[in-house]
């Protein structure tokens, strides 16, 4: 059977996605019967929620689930990627996410898991980028470099995810595009095994995302948002790096770089962002706020579902971008996605000044 599945590639991949989103579907229904029985729910009290009643914030262990039983059943053992390393990354990241989902973990034990988990991937598991393909005149990495902006990466990418987790939908949807995009560019350029852990992933998030739109019933905490920001941060290395040499066999992907930032840009253009917003005005760029994008729609008017599939459809509208005018070079690209991202935010700011003016206009009417 599985000899059969590996020699048929699209099967293989079909049956992984199938596969991965059963395991998952099947195994939400339980967490949140745990849940409710347990009384696990999300801190109602907390300022950032969106929510007027408990639910369950679990999601993230069937996630793990899904994708874990997925990638150790199907996925093909090579040199593409270390799994055994990949994996012991992702048990460590799930047991910190899990134990800060049920009674919180303190800022400086999540820093210093998570840079443990970074060193094990770049350090043990060779999962690193050794060239920046020229992007703003800078070319192969030294070792040190190499191993030291591969971690902040992977730091970044794993909190990005985290920090956009504030609204039914957005960081699954996230996740879905990106690992999804980077399965079939994986496919494209034959790389099988990334290809099938991408779809591995997707499909778990799929399984889950049907429970987390709105109204949600289950939420996917630290312990999902984590595990989606990690393998996404992987993929992204590993997409840069098998790149980076032509393939003869097919015809070559340009702009590799700005590809992956616009794969990757609604995380990180959000949290750059808001670090620069707080830093800015004077307080700790860790401190929680309401400021993300996604609050900002919402204070707009978009409920979570629209604001999901906008924020959803302009990561997918930069990517078919950075496709369309592949020609103009990585570092014209990315400026490019950069301004588009700023004349967005920029639009949200002034929507939101011009109704709180014509608010108080209206309250002035009655005074």
């Amino acid at each position: 059977m599985m000899d059969f599945l590996h020699n048929h590639t699209i099967l293989d991949y079909i049956f992984i996605v199938t596969v991965s989103i059963l395991i998952t579907s099947f195994a939400i229904p339980s967490i949140l019967h745990v849940a409710r029985f347990r009384h696990l729910y999300d801190d109602l009290g907390h300022f950032r929620k969106t929510h007027d009643h408990g639910i369950p914030r679990l999601g993230g262990v069937a996630i793990f689930v899904g994708f874990t039983i997925t990638a150790l059943l199907f996925c093909m053992a090579d040199k593409s990627l270390p799994n055994n390393y990949l994996l012991t990354a992702c048990i460590i990241l799930f047991a910190m996410g899990l134990k800060d989902d049920l009674s919180g973990v303190n800022s400086s034990t999540k820093f210093i898991i998570q840079l443990v988990v970074c060193a094990i991937l770049v350090v043990l598991g060779d999962i690193r980028l050794t060239s920046m393909y020229g992007v703003f005149g800078i070319y192969d990495l030294s070792y040190v470099l190499s191993v030291c902006i591969s971690i902040l990466f992977i730091l970044m990418i794993v909190n990005a995810f985290n920090l956009i987790d504030g609204i039914d939908g957005l960081a699954a949807a996230t996740g879905i595009v990106a690992n999804g995009a980077f399965a079939a560019l994986f496919i494209y350029g034959r790389q099988y095994e990334l290809a099938a852990v991408s779809l591995a992933m997707t499909g778990a998030i799929i399984g889950f995302m049907k429970y987390n739109l709105t109204p949600a019933k289950i939420f996917m905490g630290d312990t999902g948002s984590l595990l989606i920001g990690l393998i996404s941060a992987v993929m992204a290395i590993k997409f840069m790096e098998v790149n980076k040499l032509p393939n003869h066999n097919i015809p070559p992907i340009y702009s590799v770089p700005a590809l992956t930032f616009a794969i990757l840009i609604g995380p990180i253009f959000d949290t750059a962002r808001i670090f620069i917003v707080r830093i800015a005005s004077g307080t700790s760029p860790f401190s929680a706020d309401r400021n993300h994008i996604h609050h900002r729609m919402l204070r707009l008017g978009f409920n979570h579902l629209q604001t999901t599939l906008i924020l959803a459809g302009i990561n997918i509208l930069s990517i078919l971008m950075v496709l369309l005018f592949t020609d103009y070079g990585n570092s014209t690209l990315i400026v490019m996605i950069i301004s588009v991202s700023l004349l967005f935010n920029w639009s949200i700011t002034f929507f939101i000044r011009s109704k709180e003016r014509s608010g108080l206009a209206f309250r002035n009417l009655f005074v």
